[in-house]
């Protein structure tokens, strides 16, 4: 795996605490974005957004819910551009002390441990709503959206490889000072 691109955005893998519960929000109908399941979101007046590369942010995108224009309820892992619908409930990660998986766009060694990271522009699968945003290695910067804390293990996963996937954690929280690099 850590040798071939295969991107799923900032997955949450685990808590101190002991549970992931995504925290219910909302979106706003026709939402002019795609919002993919794993991308970074943040909160712009009590609504769901995606967040832009530098933006400080809340969590992960993990789903929404809502009535279309027919009257049915839908339910889907991405908000998908301009949606019209009425009783919006979208999910999102909260807990600043989450730790999330994220591939690498480029080889990462153990010395990066503790350092911080952007990730790449929003992208993703229409077809599967998965993110396709990646850790990009070239923005390692005191500050930046998410700092190294590990290795996620598991078989073909090493440091070095291409396309490593490291666990992380928030360090731009929306709702939490910036925790600068080490």
């Amino acid at each position: 795996m850590s040798s071939t691109s295969a991107p799923f955005g900032a997955r949450p893998s685990y808590s101190p605490s002991g549970v992931v519960r995504p925290t219910a929000y909302s979106i706003l109908s026709t939402y002019a974005a795609y919002i993919y399941q794993n991308q970074p979101v943040k909160l712009v007046d009590g609504q769901l957004e995606a967040a832009a590369v530098g933006d400080r942010f809340i969590g992960t995108f993990q789903g929404v819910e809502f009535t279309d224009t027919d009257g049915r309820r839908r339910i889907s892992n991405k908000w998908t551009i301009s949606t019209v619908g009425t009783d919006i409930v979208a999910y999102a990660t909260l807990d600043p002390s989450i730790v999330y998986e994220i591939q690498s766009n480029a080889a990462m060694t153990v010395a990066d441990i503790g350092a911080q990271y952007d990730f790449t522009t929003a992208s993703g699968n229409t077809t599967t709503g998965l993110s396709a945003q990646m850790l990009d290695v070239a923005s390692v910067a005191n500050n930046a959206s998410f700092r190294v804390i590990g290795l996620t293990p598991g078989p073909n996963n090493a440091w070095g490889d291409t396309y490593v996937i490291v666990q992380v954690q928030i360090s731009e929280h929306q709702n939490v000072a910036d925790v600068a690099d080490y």
